[in-house]
């Protein structure tokens, strides 16, 4: 049964007084059914972080422009895409006098298979209904004192340190990168990636729940109302960008093997 995708990209300021996120899902420019969707969370003061994060929204969408999948390995085009950012990112510095940082998660979507990679602390979640198939593990302080049974995962969410990044691109160190993949895709199976900001607020359960049992839109939409109401008046910038695969009509037009594309929202 061919799949169809169900994708859309928001975000909001919350009670920050600059947006530095930045978000994306960037259809190849000639291969059908291939795209990446990208979130960064930008750091560094003033204009700075935005500076950071748009910077890997260039440096993604230039890099998945050139890239042939029948030449170059997926995991390849991500590690260069955050490898050439942080470099242009750690370069900036020195021509604004800001110290830009930018966090990112990236996916990339191609007929039958789906490859992600992530530094810092933002996230991706890949659901299987809502069954929880996979995690990304932040590069932070507190994922560390998790990973080594000091506290446990509730502790983690208000721990004093939740904030302190172990890695992110464009710092003075090199930026350390995780991926994963996974090429056995069903209809049901939906992808989260998220900032800070948003996935703070929800546990693994509800958010399967609430990507599970609506359309990608009506789900961005339900998430970050529900986390304005919690931030309670101090929410950081949240972005999202949630791909579901579901059942192509029977109707639709032939695609590539495994894959319908369908615009996103």
């Amino acid at each position: 049964m061919p799949i169809t995708i169900d994708a859309c990209a928001a975000q909001h300021q919350g009670d920050r007084k600059e947006q530095q996120d930045r978000v994306a899902i960037l259809p190849h420019a000639r291969k059908r059914g291939v795209a990446l969707a990208v979130v960064a969370d930008g750091m560094g003061g003033h204009t700075g972080g935005a500076l950071a994060a748009e910077q890997v929204i260039h440096t993604s969408k230039n890099n998945l422009d050139h890239f042939s999948p029948e030449d170059e390995s997926p995991r390849c085009l991500l590690e260069n895409s955050m490898r050439e950012a942080h470099t242009m990112i750690k370069a900036s510095r020195f021509m604004n006098e800001k110290d830009p940082h930018s966090t990112v998660v990236m996916l990339l979507l191609q007929p039958g298979k789906v490859t992600w990679g992530h530094c810092g602390d933002s996230r991706l979640y890949h659901f299987r209904g809502q069954q929880l198939m996979h995690r990304s593990v932040d590069h932070s302080y507190v994922e560390h004192l998790v990973a080594s049974g000091r506290i446990t995962p509730e502790q983690a969410l208000t721990h004093p340190n939740r904030n302190v990044l172990l890695t992110s691109l464009g710092g003075q160190d090199e930026p350390k990168f995780d991926f994963s993949e996974s090429a056995d895709l069903v209809a049901g199976d939906s992808f989260v990636l998220c900032s800070d900001g948003l996935w703070a607020y929800f546990d693994d359960k509800e958010l399967a729940a609430l990507v599970a049992d609506n359309s990608a839109r009506q789900a961005c939409e339900l998430l970050i109302d529900a986390a304005r109401q919690r931030a309670q008046g101090t929410g950081d910038n949240l972005s999202l960008a949630i791909v579901k695969l579901v059942e192509a009509p029977v109707s639709a037009k032939a695609a590539p093997p495994g894959f319908v594309a369908r615009q996103p929202a």
